[in-house]
């Protein structure tokens, strides 16, 4: 029992560590200014808001809307490499280990009250991420690239990240003042929307990353191809409400990966052919058998929390 509560208390630990590096410009925060210096140019793998005040990066979601706006003039290479790279690499590991506002949701999740259960309504509307990024995230964008008009759709019109992050943050510091004179009707309705997805995630896990989120449905897309991934399992609490929980302890997999690579140079035996375990099985799962656990799998294996068709 002492094992399981503290395996989450690692990957919580990883979750803030990962919001902390997001947004580590914290001279932002103090002068509500956002920081414009060289690390912009680069992009973190979770959801976070380019304007947030102390985001010493990119977000891929927004970097992603804002090169397909602008593919009529030059290709999208890096941006799509670089998604590539993060979803062939983590997959769905950066939904329950690196994304700052999944972080938020599942804090939210913990407030005592009546808990959403899965349902077929659920996973029907599990599907709306696709289509929000295929419509918002890819279709907006390139439709209104031909016109010379960039527009990045999901962050202009839907991004709750994007509006607590960057919009709410920035017109709160006193210094900004011009800022809070130009809101309108289009920051109401994000505002609206983001108390709506904030107070869904008190009732159901990860309300925004389960059913609207277009970063999680890229990554999901690309799961079965990732390097590595993490298993879904109940954690039966003291009231007995099941939870999903992800384990995945990064100390292991490196032992994991530095085990695969001694194994895989180590000579083998004369006269022994290497057989199917070997060739097939590069990976090795370091974690079994704990109730409430997610472990570590080889590509292919893998359902992320909240990002899931459940």
């Amino acid at each position: 029992m002492a094992e399981m509560r503290k395996k989450p208390m690692t990957r919580r630990l990883i979750q803030l560590y990962s919001a902390l590096l997001y947004n580590a410009h914290l001279k932002g925060f103090a002068e509500g200014r956002i920081y414009t210096g060289p690390l912009k140019s680069l992009c973190v793998p979770g959801l976070n808001c380019y304007s947030c005040p102390g985001a010493v990066a990119a977000c891929p979601l927004g970097a992603l809307q804002n090169a397909v706006a602008a593919s009529a003039d030059r290709p999208a290479f890096y941006v799509v490499g670089t998604l590539l790279l993060f979803s062939l690499l983590l997959g769905r590991v950066v939904c329950g280990f690196l994304c700052p506002f999944g972080l938020l949701q599942e804090l939210l999740h913990k407030l005592p009250t009546k808990k959403l259960q899965k349902s077929p309504l659920t996973r029907m509307l599990s599907r709306l991420k696709y289509a929000l990024l295929l419509i918002f995230v890819l279709g907006i964008p390139a439709w209104f690239a031909f016109r010379r008009l960039p527009l990045p759709g999901f962050c202009k019109f839907i991004c709750p990240a994007g509006t607590l992050e960057g919009a709410v943050l920035l017109l709160l510091h006193p210094a900004n003042g011009a800022l809070r004179a130009m809101t309108g009707g289009l920051f109401w309705w994000k505002c609206g929307l983001m108390l709506l997805i904030l107070t869904g995630s008190v009732f159901v896990f990860r309300c925004f990353c389960r059913f609207l989120c277009p970063l999680g449905a890229l990554y999901g897309l690309m799961a079965r191809l990732a390097l590595l991934g993490v298993k879904l399992g109940p954690l039966v609490t003291g009231l007995g409400a099941a939870t999903a929980v992800l384990m995945l302890i990064f100390q292991d997999t490196i032992l994991s990966l530095v085990a695969s690579v001694q194994r895989l140079s180590s000579p083998l035996p004369h006269g022994h052919p290497p057989g199917r375990r070997q060739r097939m099985r590069p990976l090795r799962r370091l974690h079994g058998g704990l109730p409430g656990a997610g472990h570590l799998l080889p590509g292919g294996q893998d359902r992320a929390a909240g990002t899931g068709d459940a």
